[in-house]
């Protein structure tokens, strides 16, 4: 059987979109993914517009924690997918990167968060029909 595939979400302060990336991950893959996040400068809390906006979907990640990327972080995962954490995320020969172009939800209301939280499902499904292909 293949290795599983191990994703790792990076955003500046891993407390909105790499948490909501990594819920809907974790949400749709279930244990066929494993999942991470992290952030260069990680927040002291998970972002609570973020977490009320996946609650409104049914995904709970109020018990998430940011974490501070780490280069082993990197260099054990199959994908790294950054959303806006630039020259900061250490690069390794091997590993793939993507860089999802996603707003920043800090500081704003639910109301503008929702376009972000449907934005990244739509990346976390399309990349899900590529790492599990179906039949």
């Amino acid at each position: 059987m293949p290795e599983k595939p191990s994703i790792l979400f990076v955003c500046v302060h891993n407390a909105g979109r790499s948490q909501m990336a990594a819920g809907f991950l974790t949400h749709l893959a279930g244990d066929q993914v494993e999942v991470r996040s992290a952030g260069s400068v990680p927040a002291t809390e998970v972002n609570p517009v973020a977490v009320a906006a996946m609650a409104e979907i049914g995904i709970d990640i109020a018990a998430a924690t940011p974490k501070i990327l780490t280069a082993d972080a990197v260099a054990t995962s199959t994908l790294v997918i950054t959303m806006g954490c630039g020259d900061t995320c250490p690069v390794f020969p091997g590993i793939r990167y993507e860089d999802w172009k996603l707003d920043d939800p800090a500081g704003l209301d639910v109301d503008a968060v929702r376009p972000i939280r449907d934005a990244i499902r739509a990346h976390v499904e399309t990349l899900l029909n590529e790492l599990l292909p179906t039949g």
